[in-house]
């Protein structure tokens, strides 16, 4: 009686293993997945999160997070430019304080996905960014354009952050939009979205203030 319920136990306990090694993919992350956005969440069995980050996204949303986090550095880096300077409108120094905050934590949350899933934070070497896809990196700024704004001051630097931001969000848009319809990772797709209600809402802003000037 004692050796068939052991035998029982034995194998009832090795089903319990062999279910829970191939139904849980959704509990807390032991191996630093549950900061890459998956789609069902992170594995709570180390032998399975690899499979689990590989299934939660696809290229697309490599590529997304790949080109944003540098189109969103950039806009940040404009952002401190205007605020360096002395003699900016207060409503345009709001501005590029919002952009800041904004996009600032999202380089962060970019980046811990592109880890978390094993992808590089910077696209191939030699890829050329500007003519990816439908959206590529449109609204990057030249070196040129860079230093302009680096150098002008008072309402100039503020009419030419605006015109250049305009553009800048334009292109972010764009980059949101092809995510939006090809991405796989619901974070990733759901960050997409709303780059896109936060930036259009920016770009009507930033139209009325230069109309201002």
């Amino acid at each position: 009686m004692t050796k068939k319920f052991l035998t029982l136990s034995a194998t009832a306990l090795a089903a319990t293993f062999a279910l829970t090694g191939c139904s849980t993919g959704t509990g807390p992350g032991s191996t630093g997945a549950s900061t890459t956005g998956t789609e069902s969440g992170s594995s709570s069995a180390p032998a399975s999160s690899s499979a689990a980050a590989t299934a939660g996204h696809n290229a697309a949303d490599v590529m997304f997070a790949q080109m944003m986090i540098p189109h969103h550095a950039q806009a940040v880096k404009m952002s401190d430019m205007m605020l360096a300077k002395q003699d900016i409108p207060a409503e345009v120094a709001a501005l590029a304080t919002k952009i800041k905050a904004a996009q600032g934590p999202e380089i962060e949350t970019m980046t811990g996905w592109l880890t978390g899933w094993n992808e590089p934070t910077k696209a191939p070497t030699g890829h050329d960014m500007s003519t990816h896809g439908t959206g590529g990196m449109a609204g990057m700024m030249s070196d040129s354009d860079m230093k302009k704004l680096d150098a002008a001051q008072g309402n100039e630097a503020a009419k030419l952050f605006l015109t250049q931001m305009i553009g800048h969000h334009q292109g972010a848009v764009m980059m949101a939009k092809t995510e939006t319809a090809g991405g796989k990772n619901p974070d990733a797709v759901s960050l997409s979205k709303a780059i896109v209600t936060a930036q259009e809402a920016e770009i009507q802003e930033m139209q009325a203030l230069l109309a201002k000037l």
